[in-house]
């Protein structure tokens, strides 16, 4: 398994779950000074199996954005590097739902490093695109932490149909088999076997679940939150019921989620994750705006990713989060934690920026 989150702990014991420390034995006659201290690093050796199962993710990724890196690959057929290659390729962008700003920015940091590397041939060019594409989407690549606070509370939004029960299930199996004690809560109190729904996505993780039957969601949670902590869970993750951003009374709904969460444990919730279908194109970007206006979000997961999704939307909410600032300046960025390809428990990664731009342009 590929372990994608980081357990935070006070400094004197830090450490990462995603990137377990391979500690050499020093000999037993050796003196103390030469034993390695717990806080070294030492280089790990490549671990096959990962490895494998990592390629083999990668590969999935590129079938499932087939469409649109095939569309590139033809744009750079051509012999010369000029303005009809600059057409094209702004369609390619548009076509794979990058929207009109992002395909502008992008353009324009194209034919900077096109100008600067002085490449000739329009096969160079995809390297440049995937480069641009790249950093555009860094800022988004960050490691989701645990640990911080006993429990970390997660709770998950989405519009109805975007896969967020099935995100929370996969997320769930990642963190118990990481060995995370986590408690579920069914707060999708509206959705016809919502309950029943995470009911056996709880099953097949063997985590415990935190449900009422005729419950109030703001209720549920805080049962949920307050049963965590007495249990000593590590996470809490409240599934809540599918809102459009337009259904104001049902936005409103998810506040007073979001607020009774804090009168169980003061400062939570930790997360608040939204579930974007992949297939959405643009209207993706608007419902991230309208739930972080609601409810402050703290990242994403792109869901579906393996099927007519065309992944450019990416690019929109990378852009959309470099010009959004904080009081002080710095950019407030909305990271994407994790992105789906598939039905499986496993098929839920960790996003990597510069590997999602190189399965976008169709690059092996």
């Amino acid at each position: 398994m590929f372990s994608f989150f980081r357990k935070k702990k006070p400094p004197v014991e830090a450490a990462t779950v995603s990137t377990p420390t391979a500690l050499a034995a020093a000999p037993a006659s050796a003196p103390a000074s030469a034993v390695e201290s717990e806080d070294s690093v030492l280089p790990q050796l490549p671990d096959p199996q990962a490895a494998t199962a990592r390629q083999g993710w990668l590969d999935k990724l590129r079938q499932g954005l087939r469409k649109t890196g095939s569309s590139f690959t033809r744009v750079f057929t051509g012999t010369q590097i000029d303005d009809a290659l600059y057409e094209e390729l702004e369609a390619a962008l548009l076509l794979a739902d990058a929207g009109v700003k992002a395909t502008e920015f992008l353009l324009a940091d194209l034919k900077r490093r096109v100008k600067e590397a002085k490449v000739t041939e329009p096969a160079a060019v995809r390297g440049l695109l995937s480069e641009a594409l790249a950093a555009l989407l860094q800022p988004l690549q960050h490691s989701l932490q645990v640990g911080e606070h006993t429990p970390t509370v997660m709770m998950v939004v989405g519009v109805n149909g975007a896969g967020k029960t099935t995100s929370i299930g996969k997320l769930t199996r990642h963190l118990a088999e990481s060995g995370q004690k986590v408690l579920l809560a069914a707060a999708d109190t509206f959705r016809a076997a919502a309950k029943e729904q995470l009911a056996v996505w709880a099953g097949r993780t063997q985590v415990e679940i935190v449900s009422q039957q005729d419950g109030d969601p703001s209720s549920v949670t805080f049962d949920a939150v307050a049963a965590g902590r007495a249990r000593g869970c590590d996470v809490v993750i409240a599934d809540t019921a599918g809102r459009l951003p337009t259904q104001l009374h049902l936005m409103e709904e998810l506040r007073k989620i979001h607020r009774v969460i804090g009168k169980a444990q003061a400062g939570a919730p930790h997360e608040v994750l939204l579930v974007i279908d992949g297939n959405t194109g643009q209207n993706a970007l608007a419902q991230v705006k309208a739930f972080d206006e609601a409810l402050g979000l703290t990242g994403l997961i792109i869901t579906k990713l393996d099927g007519t999704a065309k992944g450019g939307v990416l690019a929109a909410i990378a852009l959309w989060a470099r010009e959004r600032r904080l009081a002080d300046g710095r950019p407030a960025v909305v990271p994407v934690y994790f992105i789906g390809v598939g039905e499986r428990l496993e098929d839920l990664e960790v996003f990597d920026a510069r590997e999602f731009a190189q399965a976008l342009l169709g690059e092996s």
